[in-house]
């Protein structure tokens, strides 16, 4: 089965020359999704609303290519500041649910004008 890249307009533009996701076979790969809005303003708030608006974009990007973040299998996410990682975990049960929840890696990195990237690998076979 060949693959297929995704784009959609119900989340923030990429920020380069990628797709927002790339289907291959039963695998979906969500790029990193920041604290924008789809028009491609920012979202300047708190870590909460930042981190709230990420995961809606990759939501969004999830349905877009078919599926959901339930379907998540691999979590990445990116933060400016590892003091918000508590505040974090909390987020991300309101986005991630479910018996069976994807392994997770959580790094502190070096972002600018912002506080958390967070991408995804989706699974949608049997």
């Amino acid at each position: 089965m060949p693959k297929r890249a995704v784009i959609t307009d119900k989340a923030a533009p990429a920020g380069g020359p990628y797709s927002h996701a790339v289907v291959a076979g039963d695998t979906i790969y969500l790029a990193g999704a920041v604290p924008a809005r789809p028009d491609g303003t920012w979202v300047t708030g708190s870590f909460a609303e930042q981190a709230h608006a990420a995961f809606q974009n990759l939501a969004a990007v999830a349905e877009a290519a078919g599926a959901s973040l339930d379907d998540a299998v691999r979590v990445g996410v990116y933060l400016r500041d590892f003091e918000d990682f508590a505040e974090l975990n909390e987020i991300y049960r309101q986005y991630i649910k479910g018996e069976h929840l994807p392994v997770r890696t959580t790094l502190p990195v070096p972002l600018v004008g912002f506080d958390i990237e967070i991408d995804a690998v989706l699974y949608v076979g049997e």
